[in-house]
């Protein structure tokens, strides 16, 4: 049975100095306040994959200098443009950057959710993006004749980190429709879920809310965290906070702009 940890920091202790961690997109709740638990804790090295693309998350993760090696298939600020810490990180060349798309990306867990080895895709032949990934493999589909077909190695994750409306005490949360966080889950090693609430009634007994529930088992920890996505939005639940991320925008513009945000959002937190 998951465990409810008692803190965020301890729910967090699995996630060390260069593990993969796999998080979803912005929509999908991002689990904004353990983002800035594992900054305040200087975790370094991680190899952060973004199921398939990210925003604030990566973008505050390159900049406080936690990634090694970022894997999605964009970042940026969506209607408030660029992100500017990823922009800055690849033009230095001081992050390893592993370009996918969409696809991609979810193919290359769904192949470690099912427990094989690669996943074939047709969409990606003739892309540049092919060019660049090495480890991707084109060969003739057996089954047919003048038919290449890319076969991409199975992403296994360390562990998949999310940010969800609920849990049960039985630990089994419920994700509504966002489908992607079910294959994080299966793809991880192990799960770690931040909630905004504890409920008492069994969530899989339920026949309305069953369907979009991650049983208990595939979830190691959980730890209650009251608004854990802002600024940016739960489905359903609250809107991002569009003033804060115009905010974030013009702080990140430079690298002291971006420790001054630091100082102000994340490390005095610490403190308090």
């Amino acid at each position: 049975m998951p465990r409810l940890a008692p803190t965020l920091d301890e729910a967090l202790a699995c996630i060390t100095d260069g593990c993969m961690l796999v998080v979803p997109r912005e929509v999908s709740g991002v689990p904004m306040e353990a983002t800035r638990a594992l900054i305040r804790r200087g975790i370094k090295r991680l190899h952060l994959v973004a199921l398939p693309t990210s925003s604030l998350q990566a973008d505050l993760l390159i900049g406080a200098g936690c990634i090694g090696t970022l894997e999605t298939s964009a970042v940026n600020m969506g209607e408030f443009g660029p992100a500017p810490r990823f922009t800055a990180a690849i033009l230095s060349n001081t992050i390893s950057m592993k370009d996918a798309t969409c696809p991609a990306l979810h193919a290359a867990l769904q192949a470690s959710e099912k427990g094989v080895p690669f996943m074939p895709l047709r969409g990606l032949i003739g892309s540049d993006v092919l060019a660049h990934r090495p480890d991707w493999h084109v060969i003739g589909n057996p089954f047919g004749d003048d038919d290449p077909i890319v076969l991409l190695p199975a992403i296994r994750p360390d562990i998949a980190l999310f940010h969800a409306p609920m849990a049960d005490r039985s630990g089994n949360v419920w994700i509504g429709a966002q489908g992607e966080l079910l294959t994080m889950a299966h793809a991880a090693a192990k799960t770690v879920v931040t909630v905004e609430k504890i409920v008492d009634d069994d969530l899989l007994a339920d026949p309305v809310l069953r369907a979009g529930t991650l049983p208990g088992f595939y979830v190691d920890s959980i730890a209650v965290t009251p608004r854990g996505g802002w600024p940016l939005s739960l489905p359903d639940h609250y809107p991002a906070d569009d003033a804060h991320l115009a905010e974030y925008v013009r702080f990140a513009a430079t690298p002291e702009g971006f420790a001054t945000y630091l100082e102000r959002y994340v490390h005095e937190r610490r403190a308090a």
